[in-house]
């Protein structure tokens, strides 16, 4: 146990030198308000009950009465843009509103962000009742024993009506499920139609297309459209986001079976090299330091011609260039081939409670209150698209379905959600596993990328200097 603290509070001195305010994937984006999810009535639900039973004069035994949730909790999210932060705080309202004896306490941090402040606050014990994770930060989170599991709660809200890759996801080597999964997304190849049109370019199905088209574009407007930045910043892992996609493209992983850091294969040094070379050809200086929302905003503002990420691209554009919004829309990620499906970067959002809470029976009520269609819906459609059901009765549910962006891309909807069924978290193709956690967020694939570029290192010495990194890294995790 102590091994394991140590272990993450030496990986959250890496990551603090490199916080920035930026967020992470989806963060950021603006959307169209969404009504607040308000409920005019909903069931109550009590924790359990440890008092004894009483026995009456005349002989008869009285149930005791369930107990009235009662307690502060506090719980940190990353939905920094409005209408989710909104939803979120309107449940909280009602739930407290039909609990008058709970407080909820709502802190809002980025993604980057929010991983500094818990790696940092952990052996302290500043970290919350209650919080949103990325599937990376799970395992990392069960690997300091600083989070709960929550069979009983799945159990409690329905297990069959959870998704099942979601739920897999985030089961541990122990059996048993530590986070209970809000949304999901995907990575996708999102590209401007009318810029194909102008330029008689095909949707890109290779890696050789997608290069040629990308080169087309950037040529062909003189720099005022990109074919498509490279994110290589080290405040986040966009890079290693963009890595992944090119060796899930092949059905390959950046961790081995045996969870060995793998940036050496062919596939691994192919896709080193292709995005170097996309940088050097398609892309401005500054994305050298872009993180998430510098190379979205590319997109969003139609200075991009295509780029990688999830159904969140819709809300960014419409809040920058609504103009734009009849011109935007997703594919399949390219393959080598051309054939097949890639396995695609799924990031399955979860809520996590941690171990230190004094009200964790407040938290599960809470978490429970909030999938009430009534309350759960509005949340989704917050960014509609962007953030897909984790309920399976919600993805028919014609509340859900009636919705003005959800039906007009309908393409953008089928492409994510096969997406969805064709992919992990960044290198999770195994299983989940602390490893995985570690190569998504410890940055040593962006700086990388930033050796290659600006210090003029050849690809296999840098990935070769890369994996030994990670390795030690590994090692001081076991």
């Amino acid at each position: 146990m102590k091994k394991r603290i140590s272990v993450i509070l030496m990986t959250a001195m890496l990551t603090a030198a490199l916080a920035a305010c930026s967020s992470g994937t989806g963060s950021g984006t603006s959307q169209s308000d969404a009504a607040a999810s308000q409920a005019d009535t909903a069931a109550s639900v009590a924790a359990d009950t440890s008092a004894t039973a009483e026995t009456t004069d005349a002989g008869e035994t009285e149930q005791p009465a369930e107990s009235e949730l009662e307690g502060e909790i506090t719980f940190w999210h990353s939905f920094t843009q409005g209408p989710r932060l909104e939803n979120i705080q309107a449940a909280a309202d009602a739930f407290m509103t039909d609990h008058p004896k709970v407080k909820i306490n709502i802190e809002t941090y980025s993604w980057g962000d929010f991983y500094t402040k818990w790696t940092t606050g952990l052996a302290s014990g500043n970290v919350p009742d209650m919080s949103t994770a990325r599937a990376g930060e799970v395992v990392e989170m069960i690997n300091a024993d600083a989070i709960i599991p929550l069979d009983d709660l799945i159990d409690s809200i329905g297990r069959d009506r959870f998704y099942e890759s979601p739920i897999q996801e985030m089961t541990y080597t122990d059996g048993q499920c530590y986070a209970v999964p809000i949304y999901s997304h995907a990575y996708v190849m999102w590209y401007r139609k009318d810029l194909l049109e102008k330029y008689n370019l095909d949707v890109p199905k290779t890696w050789e297309e997608f290069n040629a088209a990308a080169t087309a574009i950037t040529e062909g407007e003189n720099g005022e459209v990109y074919g498509c930045s490279v994110p290589m910043g080290t405040n986040d892992n966009y890079a290693t986001s963009f890595l992944d996609v090119y060796v899930g493209s092949a059905r390959e992983s950046l961790l081995t079976q045996d969870r060995k850091p793998n940036l050496t294969s062919q596939t691994a040094l192919d896709g080193i090299q292709f995005w170097v070379d996309m940088y050097h050809n398609n892309s401005p200086a500054d994305s050298i330091n872009f993180n998430t929302l510098d190379q979205a905003t590319l997109y969003y503002q139609g200075k991009n011609a295509f780029d990688f990420n999830s159904g969140f691209h819709i809300g960014g554009v419409e809040s920058n260039t609504p103009d734009l919004l009849d011109y935007i829309d997703c594919a399949p990620i390219p393959t080598p081939s051309g054939d097949g499906n890639p396995d695609y970067i799924v990031n399955n959002m979860p809520m996590v409670v941690w171990k230190n809470s004094e009200h964790p029976e407040i938290c599960k009520a809470f978490i429970e209150y909030f999938y009430s269609p009534d309350r759960y819906i509005p949340f989704l459609h917050s960014v509609p698209v962007g953030m897909m059901p984790a309920l399976k009765e919600i993805t028919n549910d014609p509340a859900f379905l009636e919705n003005d962006t959800i039906k007009k891309y309908q393409n953008a909807m089928e492409t994510i959600s096969n997406a969805l069924s064709h992919g992990t978290y960044t290198a999770m193709e195994y299983g989940p596993c602390v490893e995985a956690g570690i190569l998504a967020n410890q940055r040593v694939i962006e700086g990388m990328f930033q050796d290659i570029v600006l210090n003029g290192t050849p690809v296999e010495d840098a990935a070769a200097a890369a994996e030994a990194q990670l390795l030690e890294l590994f090692s001081a995790a076991e």
